[in-house]
């Protein structure tokens, strides 16, 4: 039987030189891969007390909503600036590879609720503390980080810490 990380396909030298990319769609194309990803990271929420899930797009997407679905919570969506159509809040952060803004509604419903934020990999963690900084402005509060690959020597969970990060599986060089 293949484990979780057999169906991560390595690309070399994307998005640029010298970069790792860990691939997802090989996950997402085999049905037995997909359903050992979606139950595999349900199984880290099982003991999680929440409200909501928020997840940045795209990969975000793809494991947030059906999670969200499944558990009977609410999903809010994270975008890149200008992707939202109502008012909203906005965090700058730092890739690996670049820079970027993410925003969420203004009006988002997570003032007081218990927030679960779900996307595919923690690398730097810059993603991921943009999200927390965001759901935090709205008075939302962080009880897991949950992610489907960790790339522990970047270092990500540094920019984390005090918060429950859960990965379902790490890569370490290559």
């Amino acid at each position: 039987m293949k484990e979780l990380k057999d169906y991560i396909r390595n690309i070399e030298n994307f998005p640029k030189e010298g970069i790792i990319f860990r691939d997802i769609t090989s996950v997402l194309e085999d049905a037995k891969g997909l359903q050992l990803a979606m139950n595999t990271m349900m199984d880290k929420l099982k003991d999680v007390e929440f409200d909501v899930i928020v997840a940045p797009e795209s990969r975000g997407f793809i494991f947030g909503v059906p999670i969200a679905y499944q558990l009977k919570k609410a999903f809010i969506p994270i975008r890149k600036k200008g992707k939202l159509p109502c008012e909203t809040i906005e965090q700058s952060y730092t890739l690996e590879y670049g820079e970027a803004i993410l925003e969420m509604h203004k009006n988002a419903p997570i003032q007081g609720k218990k927030v679960v934020i779900v996307d595919d990999l923690i690398g730097t963690g810059g993603t991921l503390e943009a999200i927390v900084k965001l759901v935090e402005r709205l008075g939302g509060e962080i009880v897991q980080i949950c992610c489907l690959i960790e790339l522990p020597e970047l270092e990500g969970r540094k920019k984390l810490k005090g918060y429950d990060v859960r990965s379902c599986i790490s890569f370490l060089g290559k």
